[in-house]
């Protein structure tokens, strides 16, 4: 990655701890789940401990559930391994204000072991393998991301107690692209918008989308790496404002049987002279040879890495027929029923995979679009016929359905093994195993209306 001036400098933290207006910083890391978790030290202690010496984890952190649950399976961390540390040291090109929390900076950890090696099964170091893969080619990667949400007028503690029934959206009705549906809860948007833009993203618009109360904040496309850690700053800040304005609002990828939350990525390449590799304006739907074969990587492997794109039980109710999720491995030029979508032109000629929900971990979702585009690439993988029409009614092979179809085509898959290595294969379907088996030992509410009086 290029050096970039960071968000936040050391120089000028010092400057705020001296001045008393910073007086907490926070270190965190994005675990498999897409969640920052670390530490919150005082600034002066960060400044005269941390920032050489780093800190310390349980490693657990990157082996338990969505509860906090430690389980079995990880080869990374057990109660036979005594549940050790791992070291949490700060990328300071990361380091940035965080205003919606006064008084408070934040810097994202990269993970290792004591020996100094990297924790391959960590998102972070998972995508900085495949970005290093690119610039063995002289390629960088830019990547925007674009996240839905759905905002509830209740807190969070009362969604919580009521078991997140009967919550109240802050819109009755599809506000999609509506200017007065976005300016209904404008006070929270603009707050997100311009809180994330002190933070050092680059906001650029927001809309309201077709669930009730669902709405969208986009930034600006940026490297790889800076784009997914500013992904998980969003995503845990704009939570926090949301609760700080006393509502609640969810990324998952789906709350009801409308419209799920999407997060449709964007990826482009540049070579080492800032030029780009994918577009050609004498090519086919302005396509350059490099992006055919890296598009066709895309749909060769895209059944084999859906567990990267779609990694939860809930993940899988977005892919049905007509609700703008996609269920076939396609592509076409603008045609939002595919997959994988071509857009942009010139420098700006791109694709979009459609496939990531709102409970995407970045990371992983775009170390897995590089490493199919680049199997693409080393094996001239000719492209398949273009999708014009609707891919839905089309014959297109099916995105998997399930979760436990997904751990299976990537328990299986050769391409992963050789792109990301046995342990990390190994890791992520030990993941997707303890999703999937705590889902088939719960009792739902849906089975209790329909089986307690009626069966």
């Amino acid at each position: 990655m290029a050096d970039r001036t960071p968000p936040l400098s050391v120089d000028e933290l010092r400057r705020l701890v001296d001045a008393g207006e910073t007086d907490t910083v926070v270190l965190a890391f994005t675990d498999m789940q897409g969640r920052l978790q670390g530490k919150r030290f005082a600034a002066r202690f960060f400044l005269d401990d941390v920032l050489e010496n780093g800190t310390e984890g349980c490693n657990y952190l990157l082996a338990v559930d969505a509860d906090m649950n430690t389980v079995d399976g990880y080869a990374m961390a057990s109660w036979e391994r005594g549940y050790g540390d791992f070291a949490m040291r700060p990328d300071l090109s990361t380091l940035r204000r965080t205003p919606w929390n006064p008084g408070t900076a934040l810097v994202t950890a990269d993970l290792a072991w004591h020996d100094g090696s990297p924790v391959l099964a960590s998102p972070r170091q998972i995508l900085r393998r495949q970005l290093d893969r690119l610039a063995e080619r002289g390629w960088t990667a830019q990547v925007g991301t674009e996240l839905e949400f759905m905002v509830f007028k209740d807190t969070y503690e009362a969604a919580w107690n009521g078991g997140y029934r009967g919550l109240t959206p802050v819109n009755q009705y599809n506000v999609d692209y509506s200017v007065l549906g976005t300016g209904r809860v404008e006070p929270l948007l603009r707050r997100i918008r311009n809180e994330m833009g002190a933070a050092g993203l680059t906001v650029e618009s927001a809309k309201g989308e077709c669930n009730l109360g669902q709405h969208e904040i986009a930034f600006r496309y940026d490297e790889a790496l800076v784009t997914c850690d500013q992904h998980a700053v969003y995503k845990t800040g704009a939570k926090e404002i949301a609760a700080q304005e006393g509502m609640a609002l969810t990324f998952m990828a789906k709350y009801d049987e409308r419209e799920g939350n999407s997060c449709h990525i964007h990826l482009s390449l540049r070579d080492e002279a800032g030029r780009p590799v994918l577009a050609d304006d004498d090519g086919p739907y302005g396509m350059s040879h490099t992006m055919r074969h890296f598009l066709a990587g895309q749909l060769a492997a895209l059944r084999e890495f859906t567990l990267l794109y779609a990694p939860n039980i809930n993940s899988y109710k977005r892919f049905r027929p007509g609700s703008f999720a996609p269920t076939a491995v396609a592509w076409g030029p603008d045609n939002r029923t595919c997959a994988l979508r071509v857009v942009g032109h010139g420098r700006s000629h791109r694709f979009e995979n459609r496939l990531p929900g709102g409970d995407v971990n970045p990371y992983l979702a775009v170390a897995g679009m590089i490493a199919a585009g680049l199997h693409g690439v080393e094996n001239e993988l000719e492209l398949p016929e273009v999708c014009t029409g609707n891919a839905y009614a089309g014959d297109a092979r099916h995105v998997p359905a399930t979760l436990r179809e997904a751990a299976e085509l990537w328990e299986g898959s050769a391409l992963a093994r050789a792109a990301f290595g046995d342990e990390v294969v190994e890791h992520y379907l030990t993941m997707a195993r303890v999703e999937q088996e705590a889902y088939d030992s719960a009792v739902t509410d849906w089975e209790r209306y329909r089986s307690f009086e009626r069966m």
